[in-house]
């Protein structure tokens, strides 16, 4: 049988996504079980903070996903209750911005919408929001990528802010 060759960028692509796969699959296996303290109680949601798109740290996103992602460093969060809080700023390719403040708990593998803004910053809180798995099916998975890339170290937030900002930032 012959054997297949793919130009490199598709080889160091296809890398990335097998990674991707088996992340996500080890954060479903998280999330599957049981909480890690049954009298956990999320603390107090700050009010959703300004943010500035133009200081994002980049999330690696699918090549098939148009939208630019990353999150604005002077949100960015780790609660005393685990959750790391941060504001996401999407960019269309048009250069429509969109931002989503949100908070992730590694423990469980959970993703919660707090709450939407557009370019010009007005906050729009989300009704009710809820926690719901980082690998459910949702319109986007820039939580899922910002959490297998920098801010859970397995089932635990990652130890600081600056950890964060390091690993998004590959140094």
């Amino acid at each position: 049988m012959p054997e297949l060759r793919f130009p490199h960028h598709l080889t160091s692509a296809l890398k990335n996504w097998l990674l991707l796969g088996l992340a996500c699959c080890a954060l479903g296996a998280q999330a599957q079980g049981p909480a890690d303290d049954p009298d956990w109680k999320e603390t107090e949601v700050p009010a959703p903070p300004k943010f500035d798109a133009k200081q994002r740290v980049a999330i690696d996103m699918p090549p098939y996903v148009s939208m630019k992602f990353g999150i604005d460093p002077a949100t960015l969060a780790i609660t005393p209750d685990g959750i790391v809080r941060y504001t996401m700023v999407a960019v269309s390719p048009s250069g429509a911005v969109n931002a989503f403040y949100e908070g992730i708990r590694c423990a469980t593998g959970e993703v919660k919408s707090y709450a939407r803004a557009n370019a010009s910053g007005v906050w729009t809180l989300v009704k009710d929001p809820q926690w719901r798995r980082l690998n459910d099916k949702q319109p986007s998975k820039h939580a899922l990528a910002l959490a297998q890339q920098a801010a859970c170290e397995g089932n635990a937030s990652a130890s600081s802010a600056a950890d964060i900002l390091k690993k998004l930032k590959g140094n």
